[in-house]
Formats: C-alpha cells, sequence, structure tokens
C-alpha cells in the first residue's frame, strides 16, 4: 500500500511540474472584473471629483478609513482652494470694473 501512495506522489509531481512549464496548454485569458476608480483623466481634480472616487478592496490592500480621511481632507482643500480662487477673482473684477 505504501508503493501505491510513493507512485501517486510521483505521479502528482510529475503533473504539476508538467502544468508549471506550460506544457499542458496555454491558462485563459484572464479579464480584470474590478470597477476602476473613476476619476477624469485631463484637467484639475475638484472636490467632488475626490469625494466620489472609491477604490477596490484586495485581501492586502490599504485600510479604506485612512484612504476615505485622506480623500476628505484633499477635498475639505480643495473647497477652500476653489472658494479662494473664486473671492480672488471677484476682487479682480470689481477692481477692473471701479476703474
Amino acid at each position: 500500500m505504501t508503493w501505491v501512495f510513493a507512485i501517486l506522489i510521483v505521479a502528482l509531481i510529475g503533473v504539476v511540474a508538467v502544468a508549471a512549464t506550460g506544457r499542458g496548454g496555454a491558462m485563459a485569458e484572464t479579464f480584470d472584473d474590478r470597477p476602476d476608480s473613476r476619476v477624469q483623466a485631463d484637467g484639475p481634480l475638484t472636490s467632488q471629483d475626490l469625494r466620489r472616487v472609491r477604490f477596490s478592496t484586495a485581501f492586502r490592500g490599504y485600510r479604506m478609513s485612512e484612504v476615505d480621511a485622506l480623500l476628505d481632507r484633499l477635498a475639505a482643500e480643495r473647497d477652500a482652494a476653489e472658494i479662494g480662487d473664486a473671492d480672488r477673482d471677484e476682487g479682480v473684477r470689481r477692481e477692473d470694473g471701479a476703474g
């Protein structure tokens, strides 16, 4: 009985070796079925872009809470920058209109 198990183990190792070298045929083409984290490719990112982005999860990935906290912070900074830009632009328009 021991010989039978030994022969089966050697045969199994041989099958694994053949498969590992690719002689058993090509593997099927893989398809990425994860959703993309979609943000616009051109132009500046807005705070809404940062709020909408979602990353796919993985076994060994980032902590979602840390990524969400960073995205919230970046979105708040973008909001402040956009408000500052709008205030600055409004000030320039007032100066041009007064002169």
